[in-house]
Parts: C-alpha cells; sequence; structure tokens
C-alpha cells in the first residue's frame, strides 16, 4: 500500500494491532457507496440531460425546417461559435472545475459563511470582468468574423458580424449559469443545474420563432441553393433566432437562482482580486484556459478547413448535435457526478477511493457510449432521415450529415471519457497536466484535418475530414490523460478497465450486426416514405439492437450490466 493510502492512526499505535478486517471493511463499503452515489447521481442527471438533448434535437429540427443547410444556418453557426467558444473557454470548462474544487475546500475547512462568500465575490468578479469584455468583443467582431468565416461571401460575412454582436453577451450569462451549477452540485443538487439546458432550448425556439415571425413580417422565402442570398426577410428571420438565443442564456441562470437560495446561498455585494479564494480559482483556471484554449483553437482551424464547403457547416453541426446526446446523456452526466465526490476524496487525502471511484467512472462511460457510437455509425442515416428530413433539409443533406456523423462516432467514447478525466486532475490540484496534453493536440487536429480533407475531398465528402480530425484528438487526448493519471495516483485499474472494455466492445459489435442487418431489411420494405415508415426504420433496429446488447452483455458477464439487472431484481424481488 502507498504511503498515500495509508490510514491515519493515533500517535504512536501500531498499523499492525488494528482490526484490519474491519477497517477493510469499513473502507471499502465506503469506496462502494460513494461510487454508487456517484452512478445515482449521474442517474439523475442524465435524465435531466436526456430531456435537454432531445429538446436540442427539437431546435436544431426548427433551423433544419426553417432555414435548411446552406447560407442562413452556415451564417448562424459561424455566429454563435465565437461566444460558444469563449463559453467553453470561460465558463463550463475552467470555471466550473476550478471553482467546484476551490469551493469544495472552504466547505471542508474554513465553513459555509466562507463558501458562501467565496461564491459572491466569483460572481461579482464574472459580472466585472466579462462585461468589459463583452463591449469589446461586440466592437472587434467584423475582425473576429473574417477569422472563422474566412472562406464567407461579403454578405453571409454582414449577417455573421450582426448576429454575433448580439449573441456576444451570451458567455456572460453562461459563466453564471456555471457558478451556479457548481454550487449546487457540491450541495449534492443535481437535476436543476441539469435542467438548466432544457430551459435554454424551451425559451430559445420559443422566443427565437417569435422574434423571427416579428422580424420578417410573418413569413420569409427560403431557397435550396445554398449558394444564393437570401431574401430580407429570411436573414431577418434568422437574426430573431439569434436574439431567442441570448435571451435562453439568460434563462439558465435565473432558473438556478431559486435552487441557490434553498441551498443556503444569499448573495453579498463583495469583491476583492486579492483574495485568497479567488485568486486560488484563478491560478487554477490559468493553464485550464489555456489548455482549452488549444481544444477552441482547434475548432477554428475546422471551421477554417470547412468554410469553403457550402453546407459543410451545417452538416457538420447537425451531425454534432447528434453526437453530443450521449456524450452529454452519459459523458458529461458522469463527469458532473464524479467532480464533487473526487473533489472531496481528494481534499481528504483517499486515494485509493479516489482510484477506485475514477475507475468505476470511466467503465460507467464505456457502458454507455460504446454501443452509442456503433448504433450511431450504422443507423446515422436513418436516424437523420427521421429527424430532420423534412421542410428545407434535403435527402442530400440526410447522406451528407450522415457521414459526418460517422466520423465523429469514431472518437465518442474517448470524448466522453475525457468529461470524466479532465476533472480528476482539477480535484488533484493539477491543471497544467490537461493544458500540456490539450496544446499538444493541436498539432494532432491541424495535421489530421488538412490530411482528412484533401483526402476524403477527392470523394466529394471533405468535411468528414474535420469529423475524423476531431475523433483522432479526442482519442489521443483520451489516452494521453490516462497515461498521466496513472502516473499521478500511481496506478488507474488499468486491467479492470480494459476488460470492461473489451467486453463492452465485443457485445457493441454483435449489436452492430443486428442493427445492421434488420435496417436494411426494413428499407427494401419501407424505403422511407412516410413518417411512419423512417420511424419504423429507425426505431425497430434500435429496439432490437438494444436487446441484443443485453443479451450479449449478460452472456459476457459485463459487471456494470451485471450490477444494473441484480439492483432492477432486487427492487422487484422488494415489491
Amino acid at each position: 500500500m502507498n504511503q498515500t493510502d495509508e490510514l491515519d492512526l493515533p500517535e504512536g499505535q501500531n498499523p499492525e494491532t488494528v482490526a484490519e478486517p474491519l477497517v477493510e471493511a469499513e473502507a471499502v463499503a465506503e469506496s462502494t457507496t460513494k461510487q454508487t452515489s456517484v452512478a445515482k447521481s449521474a442517474g439523475i442527471v442524465s435524465i435531466a440531460v436526456m430531456f435537454s438533448r432531445v429538446l436540442g434535437l427539437v431546435r436544431e429540427q426548427v433551423f433544419a425546417f426553417y432555414f435548411g443547410a446552406g447560407f442562413l444556418y452556415d451564417a448562424y453557426q459561424a455566429a454563435f461559435t465565437i461566444p460558444n467558444v469563449l463559453r467553453d473557454l470561460f465558463a463550463e470548462g475552467a470555471l466550473s472545475a476550478a471553482f467546484v474544487k476551490v469551493f469544495t475546500d472552504y466547505q471542508i475547512k474554513k465553513g459555509e459563511q466562507e463558501a458562501w462568500r467565496l461564491a459572491s465575490m466569483v460572481l461579482n468578479a464574472l459580472a466585472v470582468v466579462l462585461s468589459v469584455f463583452v463591449l469589446l468583443g461586440v466592437l472587434l467582431t467584423p475582425y473576429l468574423v473574417s477569422i472563422v468565416a474566412s472562406g464567407f461571401s461579403p454578405e453571409k460575412a454582414a449577417l455573421t458580424v450582426t448576429m454575433t454582436q448580439i449573441m456576444f453577451p451570451f458567455i456572460l450569462l453562461v459563466a453564471l449559469a456555471a457558478v451556479a451549477m457548481g454550487v449546487l452540485n457540491t450541495k449534492g443538487v443535481f437535476g436543476v443545474p441539469a435542467s438548466a439546458s432544457t430551459v435554454f432550448n424551451i425559451v430559445s425556439i420559443i422566443f427565437g420563432l417569435g422574434f423571427a415571425y416579428w422580424l420578417a413580417g410573418g413569413t420569409w422565402q427560403g431557397s435550396s441553393d445554398k449558394s444564393m442570398i437570401p431574401s430580407e426577410g429570411a436573414q431577418w428571420a434568422i437574426i430573431g433566432m439569434s436574439i431567442g438565443t441570448l435571451i435562453g442564456g439568460g434563462a439558465q441562470f435565473l432558473m438556478q437562482v431559486p435552487s441557490l437560495r434553498k441551498v443556503g446561498f444569499r448573495f453579498s455585494p463583495v469583491l476583492s482580486f486579492a483574495d485568497e479564494g479567488v485568486r486560488r480559482i484563478m491560478k487554477l483556471m490559468a493553464p485550464a484556459i489555456i489548455g482549452t484554449s488549444a481544444v477552441q483553437i482547434n475548432v477554428l482551424v475546422n471551421l477554417a478547413v470547412v468554410s469553403s464547403i457550402d453546407g459543410g457547416r451545417s452538416w457538420l453541426s447537425y451531425a454534432f448535435r447528434l453526437m453530443q446526446f450521449p456524450i452529454g446523456v452519459f459523458g458529461v452526466a458522469v463527469g458532473t457526478a464524479s467532480i464533487p465526490v473526487l473533489s472531496r476524496m481528494a481534499s481528504e487525502g483517499r486515494l485509493k477511493d479516489f482510484r477506485d471511484t475514477l475507475s468505476s467512472s470511466i467503465s460507467l462511460v464505456f457502458l454507455m457510449t460504446v454501443p452509442s457510437a456503433c448504433g450511431l455509425i450504422v443507423l446515422g442515416e436513418p436516424i437523420i432521415r427521421l429527424i430532420y428530413e423534412r421542410g428545407r433539409f434535403h435527402e442530400a443533406d440526410t447522406a451528407m450529415t450522415a457521414y459526418a456523423l460517422a466520423g465523429y462516432s469514431i472518437g465518442l467514447t474517448g470524448y466522453a471519457a475525457i468529461k470524466v478525466l479532465s476533472p480528476a486532475f482539477y480535484a488533484l490540484d493539477d491543471a497544467k497536466t490537461p493544458m500540456i496534453i490539450a496544446l499538444g493536440s493541436i498539432v494532432v487536429n491541424a495535421a489530421a484535418s488538412f490530411l482528412f480533407r484533401e483526402w476524403l475531398g477527392a470523394y466529394g465528402v471533405g468535411h468528414v475530414g474535420v469529423a475524423l480530425a476531431t475523433s483522432s484528438v479526442a482519442l489521443v487526448n483520451f489516452f494521453a490523460l490516462a497515461l498521466m493519471m496513472r502516473r499521478r495516483i500511481s496506478r488507474l485499474n488499468g486491467r479492470v478497465i480494459a476488460s470492461a472494455f473489451l467486453r463492452i466492445g465485443l457485445a457493441s459489435a454483435i449489436m452492430s450486426v443486428v442493427c445492421w442487418f434488420s435496417f436494411k431489411l426494413l428499407h427494401a420494405r419501407f424505403e422511407g416514405h412516410g413518417f411512419l415508415a423512417k420511424a419504423i426504420e429507425c426505431f425497430v433496429p434500435i429496439g432490437l439492437g438494444g436487446l441484443t446488447f443485453v443479451i450479449a452483455a449478460k452472456i459476457l458477464k459485463i459487471e456494470e450490466v451485471e450490477k444494473i439487472y441484480n439492483a432492477i431484481r432486487r427492487k422487484l424481488g422488494a415489491k
């Protein structure tokens, strides 16, 4: 046993005289309880995120129906990219992980009152700093858009500038929501903050369409020609959707305020950048921002690579939204639930419990995302046809989006596992390791983006190269993070994780074969004509595939599935 794993004993007491079986039993029980707590909290977050992702798909359907894939939606995506990149940079990435770590330490070592004071100071600091940042961003938007959308026509670039300036304050609103989420998560409240995205989707759809119809004068004309400049009314309509997006961002924060008050938070008008806690958060955030900026540089490189492909950004956006569904429902859910637990274990010096909980969380992510990735690769076409193919989203768009989805899905598991691994470093007060690995990913992404685009561009699917580059970066980052974490905590229960992955992979392969053949048989029969036929071709293979996976998992004795099965059986038996 490592020194850091040893139990704290009274001075002078010989460890050999301790009732070791009892101590070990208590330690195992406590560790198991924590892992169960993570799984339970992850389940709560998963349900909330699932509703959010479903409504996110509805939001994408609204865009696909009214604006299709081309001039208008390309411009919206480019406009939303800048505030969205900054959100990832300052809010949901660096800020969340750093704040949860320091806030947890304050609760344990300094008490509730000091923890609440820290939360108020962080909120006030964000309001001041990001307000100035937003003002500068609005003024500099034309220059930023010229970088992000270098391949746009002057008309498309002008529309992008207008929408970017409207949505720039989004970063401030979401940063405040991220702090609120961190506070609530450390207090064991997961459902409300996880539902914030659901509120965002509902509010942005309702207000977006409302402003779209109002600004466009009641209706607007679209075009299937992706190179044609849309009518003035259509451009005002997409501007209305950007206004709805900003209002939705504000709703994300406001809906959490009642829960903040319920757990004891009271706002204080205090501000000090020299405060110890604020400086600790800034110290953790600095390398995190650099690391996250590397990820965003990758995003900008990818956008630049694909900007010359008409419809390319739209196809990638629709595909990425589908890929984000399992990442959010499983990867983000497990990561969100595990961060407070891992932070507390690290603060208390319980390295063995930290290791067991982390490895269990990674295995849980594998269980959920490996079959999801296989399903999206095999059934991408019928899923996209059912969800998007209507209005101005055509059959050709379905095929191009399905290719992009397959490219993204290859790296889905790595992408989701990073959501658990990267914050675990912050729990150990180590923000430099994820930063260094992220910086290294810039080289991987740049090389992969240009290589894959040129290779696949010869076949008319150059945008898929960007998706494959994203997957390459995700997988390289995951393996690098896992290796460094293994060195950081001596070991990572690698054999257990590898065994789980291989069993899950085999069960997923069997599932994929069933999904593929069942879809082909149904498509030969119905040919995707009508909504009912599309639904049958989509849901029947999914159902058969899910049943196949469960049976294969039972035969292969996948531990995580066994635990879920036994838990359900006990509950049914109790009734």
